[in-house]
């Protein structure tokens, strides 16, 4: 126990026979029990475990039959820690990138009762861009600008960051099964816990890289497909929150917003049409057109920020 609340530790695995072991013996005492979720690993993964399950009592062994992503793999684990009365689940990833000694700074602020909801963040460190390869350090920092405006949560940074605490109200609020289940969980996830009017918050963690891991993220997939994740799961919290469970007029600002923002993207080829395709002067009543268009849309797309924002403040 840790300050006399039971804690859960989820481990989704998939491949990674070099690296369980490490996660497993750096776990400390006070973790009432490890779930290590096999997702249909190839390798010797769920062997591993199994061996250091004779050792450590407080591993359990949960392997999937077929291969579903590290979200399910995730949700598998929450239900399991929902299920079992556990008050608070962290996740810790199978291939050892999470640091154990960061673990009671996660867990701090849902122990204390200050969050429902704790995640790390590498970026807090001066040292992110030396540490994380620069390719994933752009594609988070992009991800995680949309992921503010799709969640509410404006005041959360690296929101692909894994590493997290959740407590039991949440565990038994979320639909687990409905959760994405692929690397863009985090960002769903932080989507949803903000429907539920949950509460979250941001740890510093060191960002821990080439320990003998090896990532199976494909940078240019993963960055369209969780865009879409996040601009559909945005309109399912506009829905959810501001239309059914309580109005709020925000929603009207962003849907001018998106309105005059595609009037101006069409504008603007037609000034492009005229200008470089047929060679003719710009229609002056086209360019004025744009412009308001454009400005329109910047005005009210930032006063819905503004207002949701506001309307957040809350939840930090």
């Amino acid at each position: 126990m840790y300050k006399d609340k039971t804690i859960c530790a989820v481990v989704p695995a998939y491949n990674e026979e070099t690296q369980i072991a490490m996660v497993i013996n750096t776990m400390p005492a006070w973790v009432d029990k490890i779930v290590i979720i096999d997702d249909c690993s190839k390798d010797n993964t769920s062997g591993v475990v199994q061996d250091l399950g004779q050792k450590h009592k407080s591993v359990l062994l949960i392997r999937h039959k077929v291969n579903q992503g590290v979200g399910a793999a995730i949700a598998t684990g929450y239900k399991w820690a929902r299920d079992n009365n556990m008050d608070v689940a962290v996740v810790m990833a199978g291939d050892g990138q999470m640091d154990p000694e960061d673990l009671p700074n996660i867990l701090d602020p849902v122990v204390s009762d200050e969050a429902d909801y704790s995640k790390g963040n590498r970026l807090f460190t001066g040292e992110a861009y030396k540490k994380i390869p620069k390719i994933r350090y752009f594609g988070n920092s992009m991800l995680s600008f949309f992921t503010k405006i799709a969640s509410g949560y404006w005041n959360i940074a690296d929101s692909q960051s894994g590493y997290t605490a959740i407590n039991a109200k949440a565990l038994k609020t979320i639909d687990w099964d409905a959760m994405y289940k692929g690397y863009g969980q985090p960002n769903d996830l932080l989507v949803r816990l903000n429907i539920d009017n949950f509460r979250v918050k941001d740890v510093q963690i060191k960002p821990v890289y080439n320990i003998g891991e090896k990532s199976g993220i494909k940078i240019y997939k993963v960055l369209f497909t969780i865009s879409w994740i996040l601009f559909r799961m945005f309109l399912k919290r506009m829905k959810e929150k501001y239309v059914i469970r309580d109005f709020h007029p925000l929603v009207f600002f962003y849907a001018s917003g998106f309105f005059f923002g595609l009037l101006s993207v069409l504008l603007f080829i037609r000034i492009f049409y005229f200008w470089f395709i047929l060679g003719l002067d710009i229609p002056k009543i086209n360019a004025m057109a744009a412009l308001f268009s454009f400005m329109s849309s910047t005005q009210f797309s930032l006063f819905a920020m503004w207002f949701d924002m506001e309307a957040n403040k809350d939840l930090r």
